[in-house]
């Protein structure tokens, strides 16, 4: 499909369906399903949501900071963020109890595929020496989280306009029961895992 077909059904109303949700449907789910053994389609494990999640160490003092992480926030997902704000007083850290402290993204459907397609193919292999992702960090519940040190490896920064280099967390939700279907999901959707 060409761009202007795209922004042309776009604007028409008609959906455009996510390239790795019909790579999913259309491939994934058969690899799945031969090599763990599913003996029904809605068994195999699926995508439930992508939570990313950036905090501000100097929000409660800057309220800038909060504004300019908020829309870049935005800009990278693609949907407004939720300002996280502190649960109780922190003196060490000159933190009040409902300061802001950082800014969240929970991504459902459509956006999740194609967070996760410009994650993957775009903003990864940006990132200096990268060697891959860690094994580490599965919980066994069909969940990944790992952290990203900066947000201008995304396209969608303009590098001249970031005040503050800031990091972010994502965490992927999966339906998987545990760490093999999910690293095995995960590959699939070509996140490159470090090679042990």
């Amino acid at each position: 499909m060409t761009e202007k077909t795209a922004v042309a059904k776009a604007k028409s109303g008609v959906s455009v369906i996510p390239r790795l949700l019909t790579y999913y449907r259309d491939q994934m789910i058969p690899k799945m399903m031969e090599k763990f053994g599913y003996r029904n389609v809605m068994e195999v494990p699926r995508l439930e949501k992508i939570i990313v999640n950036m905090g501000i160490g100097e929000g409660a003092q800057d309220i800038k900071r909060v504004d300019s992480a908020v829309s870049e926030l935005a800009l990278i997902t693609g949907q407004h963020p939720v300002v996280t704000r502190a649960k109780k007083a922190i003196s060490n850290f000159k933190i009040r109890k409902g300061d802001p402290v950082g800014c969240k993204v929970t991504l459902r459907s459509k956006r999740m595929y194609e967070f996760l397609d410009r994650l993957v193919s775009i903003a990864l292999p940006r990132i200096r020496d990268f060697r891959g992702l860690s094994l580490s960090s599965f919980d066994g519940r069909g969940n990944y989280a790992f952290g990203l040190n900066e947000q201008i490896i995304f396209p969608e920064i303009e590098y001249d306009k970031v005040q503050n280099v800031q990091g972010m967390d994502v965490i992927i939700a999966t339906t998987a029961s545990n760490k093999e279907e999910t690293k095995e999901l995960l590959t699939l959707f070509g996140i490159p895992f470090r090679k042990s």
